[in-house]
């Protein structure tokens, strides 16, 4: 039996997942498909892959092309989720920041370098017509345990992290959420090493089709919502509206979005050039 190692975030975006390895659909193909959690998200993953800990990462898009670009030797094969991811902007509870503009200038709470927390940080300055270099700062705190800690002790001044997965900690009282960014382009994409692309290339086609058959009918699940809800620990009303709000894909990312995320990155300085689409995806 073919072992693949997997990883992704252990979110409410990845349900689809562990459905499908409950279910044994993969081990019924062959293949010994291993979830691994990365709680650490994008950058942790990006290392990952360069590792070779693991052949495929369900990953953010604006992370993996920076990597990509940065010599990761890896492309991406698939989008997974269509839609923006919404990030919630976060301080803790007791914060006297109470707006977007009161925390420019102020220090990010990033995953690490690298990661969807950091490169968001700079659309949300860029959005909001901010200096670049002088309005963004940044501490690494690891993870959201570490920007529970790093926000409640001081070290840090607002978290950008998806706002379903954070508002638990907002109803509980233990961040505030001042403001929105949403991704502008689709947020996940499976992103695959290219040493497993060129020797399993049929167990990889073999994988994307049984995820994709779930994903094409993840929202008409009886009770999805309410399995959501419990496994995640979410209120009802809540997974309801992010399943509203959320599309799946079963496509490769195209050239003109792939296009508008390196303009995105590129004049933000976030990327030292842009490269050609054949270099970023693997078209079966």
């Amino acid at each position: 039996m073919k072992k693949v190692n997997i990883g992704g975030v252990p979110e409410h975006f990845n349900l689809a997942w562990y459905l499908t390895l409950k279910n044994g659909e993969y081990k019924a193909e062959g293949i010994n498909l291993r979830w691994h959690d990365y709680y650490g998200g994008t950058g942790a993953m990006c290392n990952g892959l360069r590792n070779g800990d693991i052949d495929i990462a369900v990953i953010l898009t604006e992370g993996i092309i920076k990597d990509i670009i940065a010599g990761n030797p890896s492309k991406i094969v698939q989008t997974f989720v269509e839609t923006p991811l919404i990030w919630g902007i976060h301080v803790a509870e007791k914060s006297n920041f109470y707006t977007i503009d009161d925390i420019k200038g102020s220090r990010a709470a990033i995953s690490r370098y690298g990661s969807g927390s950091h490169l968001m940080a700079y659309i949300n300055a860029k959005n909001h017509n901010w200096n670049l270099d002088t309005d963004l700062n940044f501490e690494v705190i690891k993870n959201l345990d570490g920007a529970v800690k790093g926000l409640t002790n001081g070290d840090a001044d607002y978290f950008m992290w998806e706002k379903f997965t954070t508002k638990p900690l907002v109803d509980e009282g233990v961040f505030r959420r001042v403001g929105e960014c949403p991704s502008p382009w689709p947020c996940f994409v499976f992103a695959v090493r290219d040493e497993f692309i060129e020797n399993n290339e049929e167990d990889l086609k073999t994988i994307l089709d049984i995820i994709n058959q779930t994903t094409a009918e993840f929202k008409s699940i009886p009770s999805i919502d309410r399995t959501i809800a419990n496994r995640y620990e979410q209120e009802l009303d809540d997974v309801q509206e992010w399943l509203s709000l959320t599309e799946w894909s079963q496509e490769l990312i195209d050239k003109k979005t792939l296009e508008n995320v390196q303009e995105q990155l590129f004049s933000l300085d976030i990327i030292p050039k842009k490269i050609d689409y054949s270099k970023l995806v693997h078209k079966f």
